[in-house]
């Protein structure tokens, strides 16, 4: 090889490691922004009670576990036991936490939901932070327990039920916090208000969409009926993260061949709890209530989460439906 090819190979190899080098970089940072916001804050919560629902797995399992490091008191309220029970021992393995329950609630069912609501207010003095985690998303149509869509049913009226009954409780050990887990796709559909049970036609895209819709919009009552009590309510919209949330989506090309392309695009379980922990955790938001939160920031909701009509014929459809009035007690 001629020394002119010489240089021109040095050349040519210096420039692929340079520009392999200047790759990797703009992926990390690329990577780094996709991730979102962090809460970084060393916020200790000893002794603070929590309840978190669905959270043997993914977001909620990550949730738990960075709870249970700062000392809290955490109620894991799971509809699969077994699989609780496993997440549960992992937790504290991981933390040295004990004071970590698995306890059974199924969303689906008002009964279960009243017969847990029951269960912990007889067990426990006080409950700081309520987070709403559980969820179905698009799913093939099927009905709960009490003939309810499934998505309404579960990452609605379930929480919406369940809420209620807690509240004196919350509101006994102010300053507390609910957090309810929406979506970004709060802002595709609009709410059927003349077919909010989806017995007329099925679209698992617009069940969920309008399920995370009344997510908001039941935020944005109950930050009304509380004011003044020290019980905080937000909403939150964890990123596009990559769990088993999308199981039933379509385009199984996409998801199975693609995903471990895609993967690179979406957040982690870990980044997609950490606006769930900031809007529970941050002292700086002690009073923030009624809000929308992404990436650790509020947000701006879509308009039909700010309708104060449509919020209030939610509220009354979903009292309804799940007979709260009927009877405030779980007992």
């Amino acid at each position: 090889m001629s020394e002119d090819s010489s240089n021109n190979f040095a050349i040519w190899v210096g420039g692929t490691i340079c520009a392999a080098v200047g790759l990797a970089v703009i992926l990390y940072f690329l990577r780094k922004y996709i991730q979102g916001g962090q809460f970084t804050k060393p916020v200790r919560i000893d002794g603070k009670v929590v309840i978190i629902t669905g959270c043997n797995t993914g977001l909620g399992k990550e949730t738990v576990l960075d709870l249970a490091a700062r000392g809290a008191h955490i109620h894991m309220a799971c509809r699969d036991k077994v699989k609780c029970e496993e997440a549960k021992n992992e937790i504290i393995e991981k933390t040295g936490n004990t004071n970590i329950f698995n306890r059974e609630l199924d969303l689906a069912s008002l009964d279960s939901i009243r017969s847990f609501a029951r269960k912990f207010i007889e067990e426990e003095k006080r409950l700081d932070i309520l987070i709403n985690n559980a969820g179905v998303m698009a799913i093939p149509k099927s009905l709960t327990k009490d003939g309810f869509e499934m998505q309404i049913g579960v990452n609605h009226m379930g929480h919406f039920l369940l809420t209620n009954l807690l509240l004196d409780m919350l509101k006994a050990s102010s300053p507390s916090r609910i957090i309810n887990l929406s979506s970004i796709a709060h802002q595709w559909f609009y709410m059927n208000k003349d077919d909010l049970n989806s017995d007329k036609s099925y679209s698992k895209y617009q069940a969920y969409s309008q399920s995370k819709l009344a997510n908001v919009l039941f935020t944005k009552s109950l930050a009304k009926r509380l004011e003044g009590t020290g019980v905080t309510v937000n909403a939150v919209h964890p990123g596009i993260v990559r769990t088993n949330l999308g199981r039933y989506l379509s385009y199984s090309f996409v998801r199975k061949v693609l995903r471990p392309a895609t993967s690179f695009f979406f957040k982690t379980p870990k980044s997609g709890a950490q606006t769930t922990l900031a809007v529970a955790l941050d002292p700086e938001l002690e009073k923030v209530t009624g809000k929308y939160f992404s990436d650790c920031k509020i947000k701006k909701e879509a308009a039909a989460a700010r309708d104060d009509n449509l919020a209030e014929w939610l509220w009354k459809t979903s009292d309804e439906w799940t007979k709260l009035s009927a009877s405030t007690s779980p007992v």
